[in-house]
């Protein structure tokens, strides 16, 4: 599949930091012959979850893009069908995505090509040597067998997986590495570099590992920095 483009590039938790993302769009430049895939909570928490969602439809049209599902598009989409109270969403940062489309309260306030948007996420993503979802797994699973929950819920602090049966690296978001280094376990990558609290968005290029990272502001930090253990 990786052959198939001239570069993969993926994409941490953004979390409505959209100059961070528009910085990182600038910087690498994905073009129709290069595959992007981001790996879910793209709202909530920071300033501008509107205008992350707007960079990456735009993205569906000018590049070869997979958009993973995290637990706040998850969160959001309950509340929108009325299977979850808005209450927990708007604690976990939804207030922010509110105040981002211009309302202060939960309606119908999704433009519906950022619905269809929501609604076309997926659970994961698959290439030759990597695996791709948003918070973890189990490694004894196929993916295609994985509980939803586990894929978006999960996180890495609370258990770390043992490599998957595949034998392919599994890149993930949703734990947030407080320092803003990214977490390379060799059989697990962790790109969520706490861009909104103060860390950095990560963005990793799969055919070199390549890692560059960007400021909410959208400036590039001068050196990636990794977190083995």
């Amino acid at each position: 599949m990786m052959e198939d483009f001239r570069s993969v590039y993926v994409i941490g938790d953004i979390h409505g930091e959209s100059k961070a993302l528009r910085g990182l769009l600038d910087y690498v430049q994905p073009g129709p012959t290069d595959l992007v895939i981001a790996l879910g909570d793209y709202i909530d928490r920071g300033e501008d979850s509107k205008g992350v969602v707007d960079s990456l439809i735009e993205l569906t049209q000018s590049t070869n893009f997979i958009g993973i599902r995290g637990n706040h598009e998850q969160m959001l989409l309950n509340v929108l069908d009325g299977s979850m109270k808005p209450k927990p969403w708007l604690t976990y940062g939804g207030d922010a995505t509110l105040r981002s489309y211009g309302v202060s309260k939960v309606c119908d306030f999704l433009p519906q090509e950022h619905l269809e948007f929501f609604k076309t996420l997926c659970d994961y993503a698959e290439t030759d040597g990597f695996l791709l979802t948003h918070a973890s797994y189990d490694p004894d699973l196929e993916f295609s067998q994985q509980p939803p929950e586990l894929l978006r819920w999960q996180h890495l602090h609370e258990t770390v997986p043992n490599p998957h049966l595949s034998g392919k690296t599994v890149v993930v978001g949703h734990t947030p590495q407080h320092l803003g280094e990214v977490l390379d376990l060799g059989h697990l990558v962790c790109l969520d570099t706490y861009c909104h609290g103060g860390g950095w968005l990560s963005v990793m290029e799969l055919k070199s590992r390549a890692i560059w990272q960007f400021s909410r502001w959208g400036k590039r930090r001068k050196t990636a920095s990794f977190l083995h253990r």
